[in-house]
């Protein structure tokens, strides 16, 4: 089995002590005076579909996140790649920003390149976008003609896929995706998804974990913590993470 997983959460001293990499957003961060030191590798998502379904926009700028990225990377250490601000294309955020999946695409393009202009040392990942399979073809073409080949690209976003990992549109366009030799990354991965599609992708996230022990009310026997639930609790998401993995290598065997 050839995909990373990354562990999702919105716990950032889990940095300090986690024993697997780990998937934290820009908005846990943000507004922190200090930062943890990592002792393990993370990746940082941009935050954007909390944005822009709070605001119809991009209200933290460019300039702004590029600042918060650099500071990330400097004081916590062990970044290894950051999300763009892309805009994704689910339906109800098309109706959120009033635009079309074409102004969308655009938009992220612009944003990618905005980024790679103000800082070009920092690790910003392209994120493809779109809802059918010939959007995101389409959308890789604007970002080669944009002057970015996402085939040197170290790893690229898929967005707009986590809430069609029931269908067999995941299917349909991860392996279309794949096809091009692009290596991809999977937003907000569910078990289900990631069993269908896991042997075409670089890697994935997913917090999962935690909406599983809350909605089904599940504490560990030998949890010490105070809260009723495992939903923020890193040994009850490493056990998810060992069976999650675990079943994804048997879904190989079959």
């Amino acid at each position: 089995m050839s995909i990373e997983f990354l562990l999702g959460t919105n716990k950032e001293k889990w940095l300090e002590h986690s024993p697997v990499p780990l998937f934290i957003s820009h908005r846990t961060l943000r507004r922190r005076k200090s930062m943890p030191i990592a002792q393990v590798d993370w990746c940082l998502d941009s935050g954007g579909f909390t944005e822009l379904s709070l605001h119809g926009r991009w209200e933290t700028t460019p300039e702004v996140y590029v600042q918060a990225v650099r500071r990330y990377s400097n004081e916590i250490g062990r970044l290894r790649w950051a999300s763009q601000q892309d805009f994704m294309c689910e339906p109800a955020m098309l109706e959120r920003t009033g635009l079309s999946i074409r102004e969308h695409q655009r938009l992220t393009i612009e944003n990618f390149l905005a980024l790679r202009s103000l800082a070009s040392d920092l690790p910003f990942i392209p994120v493809l976008q779109g809802q059918t399979l010939d959007d995101y073809l389409r959308h890789m073409d604007q970002f080669d003609r944009a002057g970015i080949s996402l085939l040197h690209e170290p790893i690229v976003g898929v967005g707009s896929v986590c809430r069609r990992q029931a269908t067999s549109e995941i299917v349909e366009i991860i392996s279309g995706i794949a096809r091009t030799g692009v290596k991809l990354h999977g937003f907000g991965m569910k078990t289900l998804g990631l069993r269908r599609v896991h042997q075409l992708m670089g890697s994935a996230d997913s917090m999962a974990w935690s909406f599983t022990a809350r909605r089904q009310q599940i504490r560990l026997p030998d949890c010490t913590h105070k809260a009723r639930r495992c939903s923020d609790c890193l040994t009850f998401a490493m056990k998810w993470r060992s069976e999650l993995l675990s079943s994804l290598e048997k879904s190989e065997g079959r």
